[in-house]
Protein backbone atom coordinates (compact mmCIF):
# COMPACT_ATOMS: atom_id res chain seq x y z
CA UNK A 1 0.00 0.00 0.00
CA UNK A 2 1.34 3.30 -0.99
CA UNK A 3 1.85 5.46 2.00
CA UNK A 4 0.06 8.76 2.07
CA UNK A 5 1.92 12.14 0.71
CA UNK A 6 2.09 13.67 3.96
CA UNK A 7 2.75 10.30 6.22
CA UNK A 8 0.97 10.63 9.64
CA UNK A 9 0.04 14.45 9.28
CA UNK A 10 -1.75 13.58 6.18
CA UNK A 11 -5.32 14.19 7.17
CA UNK A 12 -4.86 16.73 9.17
CA UNK A 13 -3.83 18.17 6.12
CA UNK A 14 -6.40 17.09 4.01
CA UNK A 15 -8.80 18.37 6.35
CA UNK A 16 -6.74 21.75 6.73
CA UNK A 17 -7.01 22.28 2.92
CA UNK A 18 -10.43 20.85 2.36
CA UNK A 19 -11.56 24.39 3.74
CA UNK A 20 -10.96 27.46 1.39
CA UNK A 21 -9.70 31.01 3.69
CA UNK A 22 -12.33 34.01 2.32
CA UNK A 23 -10.17 36.83 4.48
CA UNK A 24 -6.95 37.35 5.82
CA UNK A 25 -7.24 36.02 9.11
CA UNK A 26 -8.31 33.15 8.08
CA UNK A 27 -5.24 32.44 5.91
CA UNK A 28 -2.81 33.87 8.78
CA UNK A 29 -4.94 30.52 10.78
CA UNK A 30 -3.99 28.33 7.75
CA UNK A 31 -0.56 29.28 7.62
CA UNK A 32 -0.27 28.62 11.28
CA UNK A 33 -1.70 25.53 11.20
CA UNK A 34 -0.09 23.99 8.88
CA UNK A 35 3.44 25.05 9.98
CA UNK A 36 2.27 23.30 12.64
CA UNK A 37 2.09 20.40 10.77
CA UNK A 38 4.75 20.44 8.35
CA UNK A 39 7.52 20.46 11.23
CA UNK A 40 6.47 17.46 12.50
CA UNK A 41 6.28 15.79 8.86
CA UNK A 42 8.98 13.02 8.70
CA UNK A 43 11.86 12.35 7.97
CA UNK A 44 13.07 15.57 7.89
CA UNK A 45 10.56 17.09 10.35
CA UNK A 46 12.30 20.61 12.05
CA UNK A 47 14.04 20.60 8.74
CA UNK A 48 11.40 20.02 6.13
CA UNK A 49 12.15 22.26 3.47
CA UNK A 50 8.51 23.55 3.02
CA UNK A 51 8.12 24.70 6.43
CA UNK A 52 11.04 26.86 6.05
CA UNK A 53 9.13 29.03 3.52
CA UNK A 54 5.81 28.71 4.73
CA UNK A 55 7.15 30.39 7.92
CA UNK A 56 8.44 33.17 6.07
CA UNK A 57 5.32 33.62 4.48
CA UNK A 58 3.34 33.22 7.64
CA UNK A 59 5.86 36.39 8.94
CA UNK A 60 4.85 38.33 6.18
CA UNK A 61 1.17 37.52 5.99
CA UNK A 62 0.69 38.61 9.43
CA UNK A 63 2.26 41.75 8.93
CA UNK A 64 0.24 42.67 5.98
CA UNK A 65 -2.78 41.87 8.35
CA UNK A 66 -1.32 44.34 11.17
CA UNK A 67 -1.20 46.78 8.16
CA UNK A 68 -4.62 46.52 7.57
CA UNK A 69 -5.56 46.47 11.08
CA UNK A 70 -3.54 50.01 11.20
CA UNK A 71 -4.33 51.57 7.64
CA UNK A 72 -1.43 51.24 6.16
CA UNK A 73 -2.92 51.11 2.65
CA UNK A 74 -4.77 52.86 0.62
CA UNK A 75 -7.26 50.41 -0.78
CA UNK A 76 -7.65 47.73 2.24
CA UNK A 77 -10.21 45.96 -0.25
CA UNK A 78 -8.01 45.66 -3.20
CA UNK A 79 -4.92 44.76 -0.36
CA UNK A 80 -7.08 41.85 1.06
CA UNK A 81 -8.75 40.25 -1.94
CA UNK A 82 -4.85 40.21 -3.51
CA UNK A 83 -3.97 38.36 0.43
CA UNK A 84 -6.28 35.82 0.05
CA UNK A 85 -6.18 34.80 -4.39
CA UNK A 86 -2.46 34.86 -3.56
CA UNK A 87 -2.95 32.38 -0.89
CA UNK A 88 -5.52 30.41 -2.66
CA UNK A 89 -2.85 29.73 -5.29
CA UNK A 90 -0.14 28.22 -2.44
CA UNK A 91 -3.21 25.88 -1.05
CA UNK A 92 -4.47 24.83 -4.76
CA UNK A 93 -0.64 23.71 -5.30
CA UNK A 94 -0.65 21.66 -2.10
CA UNK A 95 -4.05 19.95 -3.32
CA UNK A 96 -3.12 19.03 -6.46
CA UNK A 97 -0.05 17.46 -4.66
CA UNK A 98 -1.56 15.95 -1.95
CA UNK A 99 -3.93 14.10 -5.00
CA UNK A 100 -0.81 13.34 -6.23
CA UNK A 101 -2.10 15.66 -9.61
CA UNK A 102 0.11 15.89 -12.69
CA UNK A 103 -1.30 19.07 -12.84
CA UNK A 104 0.62 20.38 -9.94
CA UNK A 105 2.68 23.08 -10.99
CA UNK A 106 6.25 22.47 -11.82
CA UNK A 107 7.09 25.49 -10.04
CA UNK A 108 6.10 23.88 -6.79
CA UNK A 109 6.87 20.34 -7.59
CA UNK A 110 10.62 21.19 -7.61
CA UNK A 111 10.06 22.54 -3.77
CA UNK A 112 7.58 19.74 -2.90
CA UNK A 113 9.95 16.81 -3.76
CA UNK A 114 12.44 17.90 -1.49
CA UNK A 115 9.79 17.00 1.72
CA UNK A 116 11.54 13.36 2.41
CA UNK A 117 14.96 14.17 0.97
CA UNK A 118 17.34 15.14 0.42
CA UNK A 119 17.16 17.63 2.98
CA UNK A 120 17.56 21.05 1.48
CA UNK A 121 19.27 24.10 3.06
CA UNK A 122 16.81 26.38 4.86
CA UNK A 123 17.50 29.61 2.77
CA UNK A 124 17.16 27.84 -0.38
CA UNK A 125 14.27 26.07 0.44
CA UNK A 126 12.52 29.43 1.63
CA UNK A 127 14.11 31.30 -1.81
CA UNK A 128 12.54 28.27 -3.70
CA UNK A 129 9.13 28.86 -2.40
CA UNK A 130 9.26 32.55 -2.70
CA UNK A 131 10.40 31.85 -6.62
CA UNK A 132 7.30 30.06 -7.44
CA UNK A 133 4.98 32.47 -4.96
CA UNK A 134 6.00 35.50 -7.09
CA UNK A 135 7.14 33.99 -10.19
CA UNK A 136 4.37 31.77 -10.82
CA UNK A 137 1.36 32.68 -8.59
CA UNK A 138 1.48 35.91 -8.22
CA UNK A 139 0.49 37.49 -11.45
CA UNK A 140 -2.36 35.18 -11.89
CA UNK A 141 -3.66 36.46 -8.20
CA UNK A 142 -3.51 39.85 -9.32
CA UNK A 143 -5.82 38.86 -12.46
CA UNK A 144 -7.92 37.14 -10.65
CA UNK A 145 -7.86 40.24 -8.30
CA UNK A 146 -8.68 42.52 -10.74
CA UNK A 147 -11.46 40.50 -12.54
CA UNK A 148 -12.64 40.08 -9.09
CA UNK A 149 -12.89 43.92 -8.59
CA UNK A 150 -13.61 44.85 -11.96
CA UNK A 151 -10.47 47.04 -11.78
CA UNK A 152 -7.65 46.57 -13.39
CA UNK A 153 -3.37 46.79 -13.06
CA UNK A 154 -2.51 50.59 -14.09
CA UNK A 155 0.54 51.72 -13.37
CA UNK A 156 0.64 54.57 -10.44
CA UNK A 157 -2.95 53.23 -8.94
CA UNK A 158 -4.12 53.25 -5.56
CA UNK A 159 -3.74 49.33 -5.84
CA UNK A 160 -0.63 49.81 -7.30
CA UNK A 161 0.74 51.91 -4.45
CA UNK A 162 -0.26 49.04 -1.87
CA UNK A 163 0.66 46.55 -4.01
CA UNK A 164 4.77 48.99 -4.07
CA UNK A 165 4.32 48.58 0.30
CA UNK A 166 4.24 44.99 0.35
CA UNK A 167 8.10 45.31 -0.58
CA UNK A 168 8.45 47.90 2.21
CA UNK A 169 7.36 44.94 4.46
CA UNK A 170 9.86 42.50 2.96
CA UNK A 171 12.44 44.96 3.30
CA UNK A 172 11.59 45.39 7.27
CA UNK A 173 11.23 41.05 7.67
CA UNK A 174 14.16 40.16 5.65
CA UNK A 175 17.39 40.80 8.06
CA UNK A 176 15.46 38.71 10.79
CA UNK A 177 14.00 36.06 8.66
CA UNK A 178 17.49 35.60 6.62
CA UNK A 179 19.81 36.01 9.58
CA UNK A 180 16.74 33.04 11.76
CA UNK A 181 18.27 30.48 8.56
CA UNK A 182 21.86 30.85 9.07
CA UNK A 183 23.91 28.56 10.98
CA UNK A 184 26.67 30.29 13.81
CA UNK A 185 29.54 30.61 11.51
CA UNK A 186 27.38 32.34 8.66
CA UNK A 187 26.00 34.63 11.11
CA UNK A 188 29.69 35.48 11.91
CA UNK A 189 30.09 36.28 7.97
CA UNK A 190 27.04 37.73 7.45
CA UNK A 191 27.87 40.29 10.36
CA UNK A 192 30.96 41.30 8.27
CA UNK A 193 29.13 41.84 5.28
CA UNK A 194 27.29 44.47 7.15
CA UNK A 195 23.92 45.37 5.70
CA UNK A 196 24.95 44.57 2.15
CA UNK A 197 23.21 41.04 2.15
CA UNK A 198 20.00 42.73 3.26
CA UNK A 199 20.21 45.39 0.87
CA UNK A 200 20.79 42.95 -2.23
CA UNK A 201 17.71 40.66 -1.22
CA UNK A 202 15.51 43.58 -0.60
CA UNK A 203 16.01 44.74 -4.32
CA UNK A 204 16.18 41.35 -5.21
CA UNK A 205 12.70 40.76 -4.38
CA UNK A 206 11.35 44.70 -5.57
CA UNK A 207 12.72 43.35 -8.78
CA UNK A 208 11.06 40.36 -8.85
CA UNK A 209 7.74 41.40 -7.56
CA UNK A 210 8.28 44.52 -9.98
CA UNK A 211 8.30 41.69 -12.84
CA UNK A 212 5.28 39.72 -11.65
CA UNK A 213 3.35 43.02 -11.68
CA UNK A 214 4.68 43.38 -15.34
CA UNK A 215 3.64 40.04 -16.35
CA UNK A 216 0.43 40.32 -14.61
CA UNK A 217 -0.58 43.16 -16.94
CA UNK A 218 0.30 40.92 -19.97
CA UNK A 219 -1.85 37.86 -18.82
CA UNK A 220 -4.92 41.01 -18.04
CA UNK A 221 -4.85 41.97 -21.90
CA UNK A 222 -5.00 37.90 -22.74
CA UNK A 223 -7.36 36.69 -20.51
CA UNK A 224 -9.79 36.10 -22.75
CA UNK A 225 -7.84 34.19 -25.00
CA UNK A 226 -7.54 30.55 -23.73
CA UNK A 227 -4.43 29.64 -26.08
CA UNK A 228 -2.69 32.70 -25.27
CA UNK A 229 -3.59 32.76 -21.72
CA UNK A 230 -2.03 29.11 -21.30
CA UNK A 231 1.05 29.97 -23.47
CA UNK A 232 1.72 32.32 -20.39
CA UNK A 233 1.08 30.15 -17.75
CA UNK A 234 3.26 27.22 -19.19
CA UNK A 235 6.16 29.99 -20.02
CA UNK A 236 6.15 31.35 -15.89
CA UNK A 237 5.79 27.90 -14.62
CA UNK A 238 8.98 26.64 -17.00
CA UNK A 239 10.72 29.41 -15.97
CA UNK A 240 9.91 29.43 -12.21
CA UNK A 241 10.92 25.72 -11.81
CA UNK A 242 14.48 26.38 -13.58
CA UNK A 243 15.22 29.30 -11.15
CA UNK A 244 13.51 26.78 -8.50
CA UNK A 245 16.05 23.77 -9.11
CA UNK A 246 18.27 25.74 -9.58
CA UNK A 247 18.33 27.11 -6.21
CA UNK A 248 17.84 23.72 -4.26
CA UNK A 249 20.81 22.35 -6.23
CA UNK A 250 23.95 22.19 -4.62
CA UNK A 251 24.74 25.69 -6.15
CA UNK A 252 21.73 26.72 -3.72
CA UNK A 253 24.11 26.71 -0.70
CA UNK A 254 25.98 29.62 -1.96
CA UNK A 255 23.12 31.67 -0.77
CA UNK A 256 23.88 30.92 2.76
Amino acid sequence: MTEPVWGPVHRDIVDLLADHPADVPAVVDHLTKLQDMLVRLPPLLDSCPLADFNKLYLTITTTVLDGLYDDRFVDPVFLSRLDVEFAARYFDALRLWTDSSPGTPKAWSCLFERMRGPDARPLPSAAAGVNAHINFDLPFALVTTFAHLESEPVDGSDQHRDYLEINNIFAEKIPGLRRGFLERWQLLIDMLNGDIDDWYQGELVEYTRDVAWRNAQKIWRCRHDPTAHECERARLDDTASALGRLLLSPLGAFLQ
